[in-house]
Order: structure tokens, then sequence, then C-alpha cells
């Protein structure tokens, strides 16, 4: 098993892109500590995952609040004594619409849960890393963040820093041991999907897939394999990537 002995906190795990993540790295060994907003969501993965033979527990945290962060943190430390590795997979989104027409409400809580959450999520685990000698991080980025398009405006620009954060903890954090990269999927069957579409309907949903070469969208399972990759001891010598798991989209 490529993440035996391995606990791994991964938030956003309740649905979508880090449900799957969160299920492949159990099945691989990991202990993985699925982080979610949403009990409902949470508590079903981490469900599924002990049902399944692995090693899971659900923690309701809100990724944005700094106290909760801590929490969150603390309480890894308490049980697990360490963490090996943080996949920062929550985020959020405004529909697809004209940039002048998103709330200022909704901007705030696009980059309070895309990027604010990172640094808090550092500021918790980044200590235990280094005191640990060793570590990996991986961000979950976006194909908006390399080929903007309009009517998403505010959210590309929330998963371009994102992909610019990474590179730069990945530099800065290297002396450390502590390994950083990001992995940008094109869209794909979550519970943003809708949103990005401004709406799913067949038409909406044609107009995407003919964006990408390999004609579909991406699946829980396409971001699970690169993050299991990234994450693993196969990637050693990997910091700093922003990894497009896209179908050829930004080709």
């Amino acid at each position: 098993m490529r993440l035996g002995g391995k606990i791994a906190v991964v938030t956003g795990a309740g649905s979508g892109f880090g449900e799957g993540i969160a299920r492949r790295f159990a099945a691989e060994g990991a202990t993985v500590v699925v982080v979610d907003l949403n009990p409902a969501g949470g508590g079903r993965v981490a469900d599924a995952i002990a049902r399944a033979g692995g090693q899971a527990r659900f923690v309701q945290t809100d990724v944005a609040d700094g106290g909760q962060m801590r929490e969150l943190f603390a309480g890894v430390r308490r049980d697990f004594s360490r963490v090996d590795i943080l996949v920062n997979n929550a985020g959020y989104t405004h529909r697809n619409q004209p940039m002048l027409d998103v709330p200022e409400a909704v901007f705030d809580r696009v980059f309070a849960v895309n990027v604010k959450a990172i640094y808090l999520a550092a500021l918790a685990a980044v200590p235990m890393f280094r005191a640990q000698g060793e570590g990996v991080i991986l961000n979950t980025a976006s194909t908006a963040g390399l080929r903007p398009r309009p009517g998403l405006t505010w959210y590309n620009a929330s998963k371009g820093a994102v992909i610019t954060m990474t590179k730069s903890m990945a530099a800065e954090l290297a002396p450390d041991r502590i390994r950083v990269n990001c992995i940008c999927p094109v869209a794909g069957e979550t519970g943003m999907l809708a949103d990005f579409m401004g709406g799913d309907t067949p038409e909406n949903r044609a107009r995407f897939v003919a964006s990408v070469p390999l004609g579909r969208l991406s699946t829980p399972s396409d971001i699970a394999d690169a993050a299991l990759y990234l994450c693993s001891d196969q990637s050693a010598f990997i910091t700093g990537v922003a990894l497009e798991v896209d179908g050829g989209r930004c080709i």
C-alpha cells in the first residue's frame, strides 16, 4: 500500500473530488481525517471508508475559521501524534455570471475558502511537519487559474492565487523537507458544476465537454489518482508542481 501508516487530513472531503481523494487514500492504507463543513456528507464518507475496511474519522470544520482550524490540528496531534499529508481541497465558487454582478459577501467567501484556508492550514500544520522533519501538502487549484475564462473572474483569481502560493510555499519549505504541489482539475461531477456552467443544462454540458480534447469532464477518480501520486513516495523529488488533470483543456 502506497500510503500505509500515513495520517492524512483532507478538507472538503464530504463530496466530489475530496471524497474521491479520501476514499483512495484510505484504500492505500492511510488513516484519513475527513474534514468538511457538512456533517451529513463528511459523516457519510467516513462511515463508507470504515465499512470498506479503512480507517477514517470525520471532523466538522469551517476551513476559513482560524480557531476551528487550530482545534482541528490540535485534535490530530492529540489523537495521532503526527500528520503526514495535508490536502487543502475545500473550495467555493460564485455562479458563472458577469464579474460586477457577484455580491461582495460571495467574493469574500470565495477567497476565504479557496485562499485564506490554505494560510490557516499552514499555520497549524507546518510546525508539525517541521517537528517531524518532513511532510506533504497538496492544494486543489483549477484549470481556471491557468486558462481563465469570462464569467468566473473572481473564482479564477482565487485559483491563480492557489497556484502561486503553492510554488512559493514549495520554495520556502523545501529546506524543511516539506513538499508542496497542487492539482489543476478541469470541471467535473461535483457540487459546484452547475455554478461553473451557469446552470446544468444539456447545452451547457455540451459546451464544456467540447472544450476538453479528450471529450469528457473530470471525475473524482481522476483527481484521486493524481493526488495519490503527488502525496506518495513515488513523487519524492517533485515539489512546486501545478499538475493539470484536465483531458488537455489547457493545451
